[in-house]
């Protein structure tokens, strides 16, 4: 018998991407050695971009969207996975240039899968999503600097996003003093039930800082780029560290070498998407281990499948708070 399941579909006709709920088959899906039937996926920032096609992440038609999924394997090729485990998955181009995860089955590389720990269902990671993961790497980042509960206030911006909650999240369990950015000022009272302890106007970071402020944070978590990150990087304090992981404002960097080479600031890129196996793993671990799930549940809402175009347009406009998770219907 076939094995049929819904999907979510690109495709370009005459130069435009076109979206479409449909069926397909497991004939349909794209390489790989490891068969997953997807329980969840998650809607970030890029899906938005992608589903709406607002900007180009997709590279190949056509092509199933989704940059991650959590579910279990239902056929592998690979010794280190067996029908019935419970795996997840993160980057790899997925969503952009190999099918991924709103479709009720995807098929992968099993390089490509992290074993999801125990302790978190398929639903919790993907409430943690690539959105989490990506915070994780950034915190693991600041830590690998030396930054340890004490050093002194770190700041997250775009803290009621997806990456922001989490991190806030993490850092405020972990033991920091946590100051949120936002442009949204009515999630002051949701940012501090996450851990933060000062909320700070986004308005403040939007225009063109000095090359050097006043010396403030011992370390950053930015997913803005642009002015913001300029104005963050002019307020470090002497050898603190910045993980950027985001360009929500702009790709470029209107700033000076005045911070790193005056006072030795490092700026960490944070690479999601093709981050080694091993800082993956560790990353998940990490996840299950520190992030308090209860409060996860409280930043996380449920969106049934067949809303996530409305979804991602609700995303883009910057109308969604925390993270959004999607539960994929069950292949027939």
């Amino acid at each position: 018998m076939t094995t049929t399941f819904s999907a979510y579909r690109i495709d370009r006709h005459d130069g435009a991407q076109q979206l479409e709920l449909t069926r397909l088959t497991e004939a349909d899906l794209m390489e790989g050695n490891v068969t997953v039937a997807v329980e969840y996926s998650t809607l970030n920032y890029k899906d938005g971009l992608a589903l709406t096609g607002r900007s180009p992440i997709v590279r190949r038609f056509p092509l199933i969207p989704g940059i991650d999924f959590a579910g279990r394997v239902v056929e592998s090729g690979d010794p280190r996975f067996r029908p019935g485990d419970r795996v997840v998955l993160n980057g790899y181009g997925v969503g952009e240039k190999h099918s991924g995860g709103y479709a009720g089955r995807a098929r992968v590389p099993g390089d490509w899968l992290v074993a999801l720990p125990e302790g978190l269902t398929s639903r919790q990671a993907m409430a943690i999503g690539t959105a989490g993961y990506t915070a994780m790497l950034a915190v693991l980042a600041l830590e690998l600097h030396g930054l340890e509960p004490g050093a002194g206030e770190v700041l997250v911006t775009g803290a009621a996003g997806g990456v922001g909650s989490i991190a806030v999240a993490l850092l405020g369990r972990l033991g920091h003093r946590v100051t949120a950015v936002t442009g949204r000022p009515h999630e002051a009272d949701y940012l501090r039930e996450l851990g933060a302890t000062e909320i700070l106007d986004r308005a403040e970071f939007t225009q063109p800082p000095r090359p050097l402020e006043s010396e403030r944070w011992a370390a950053a978590i930015d997913v803005a780029g642009g002015l913001t990150l300029a104005n963050v990087l002019s307020r470090m304090q002497r050898a603190s560290a910045v993980a950027a992981c985001g360009l929500a404002d702009a790709m470029e960097l209107p700033t000076t070498v005045a911070p790193f080479i005056l006072r030795g600031v490092t700026l960490y890129g944070i690479d999601s998407v093709m981050a080694p196996h091993a800082l993956r793993e560790r990353a998940w671990s990490r996840l299950a281990r520190d992030l308090d799930l209860d409060r996860l549940e409280t930043m996380t809402r449920e969106v049934d499948f067949a809303q996530l175009p409305q979804a991602a347009e609700e995303i883009l406009a910057g109308r969604v708070r925390g993270r959004t998770v999607v539960r994929i219907p069950e292949a027939d």
